[in-house]
Order: C-alpha cells, then structure tokens, then sequence
C-alpha cells in the first residue's frame, strides 16, 4: 500500500496501458472511479494520521459530520455503478482503481490466464465511461444557429 493518490492522478495501472491499448475516455473514466474511491475513503490506512478531524482536536465545528456525509454520498454512488455493471468488470476496476493492484496481481488472485485483466479492464472502462457520458470524441449538435450582435452585415463589410 502507499499513500493516497492525488485527484487528479490516474491509477498506475491505467497509465501504463494508457498507451495504445486505452484511450483518452477510458484514462478519465479510470480517474473519476479512483477520485470517487478517495471520497469514500475506502482504502485502509497504513500510517498514523495526526489529522484534528480523525483525532478529534479541532477547535471550531466539527468537521466528522461533513467528512461522513461525502463518504457516505460516494459509497451510495458506487453502489449505483457497481450495480450497472458485470460483476467480473466491476472486481478489476474496484481492484485497480480503488486499491490500486497490478493487473499480474489480480490474475493470480483470480487464476485468470495472462493479458486476460488487460481485457476485462478496458471493456469495464468502456463501460463505465459510458455510464459517466464520456466519448472518445467530443461531439456537439449537428448544426448550430449562426448568433450574431448585428442585426445584418453592415455595407462596408460586404462582398
């Protein structure tokens, strides 16, 4: 175990697939599920934490409250997702995303040939991206309205 990630950092995992094997959508689907993780504070702590709202030293209102209401509002989100998807997808996603496990790792554990949570890795990121909204391309309305301040082309402009 290490420390806790970053928000704004993929797991490991997905970065060095990152290149070729996933795409753009499939990195931010993997670092949306990770931040969601962090939130709901799912990962066992491996050190001591002199934090005021964990040791109960804080001087002003209590912070407890709202740090459980996120994580309580994230775990009912992960709930949501993980109910959406298969159940061997949801297992490698939570296993890379959440607790940060190599894929060689999850393939022992789970007696799976070799490359195979590669697979199930990237068809659960495509998954889950859908789920979230995202696309390998951004894509808007076919045709918008042409928005002008003129009410018509002045003459000096003209062709």
């Amino acid at each position: 175990m290490h420390e806790a990630r970053s928000g704004d950092v993929a797991p490991e995992a997905v970065l060095r697939l990152a290149n070729g094997f996933l795409d753009g959508h499939h990195v931010e689907a993997a670092r949306v599920l990770a931040r969601l993780f962090d939130r709901a504070q799912m990962m066992q702590r491996v050190t001591m934490s002199y934090d005021p709202t964990r040791v109960g030293g804080s001087r002003g209102k209590p912070q407890q409250a709202e740090l459980a209401d996120s994580a309580a509002e994230a775990r009912q989100r992960l709930g949501r997702m993980a109910a959406t998807m298969p159940g061997d997808c949801w297992g490698v996603l939570t296993d890379i995303c959440g607790f940060d496990k190599g894929l060689q790792l999850i393939e022992a554990e789970r007696n799976w040939p070799r490359r195979s949570a590669k697979l199930v890795l990237r068809i659960g990121l495509e998954h889950l991206a859908m789920s979230l909204g995202l696309a390998p391309v951004a894509a808007g309305a076919e045709s918008g309205l042409m928005r002008s301040w003129l009410p018509e082309r002045p003459p000096m402009f003209a062709d």
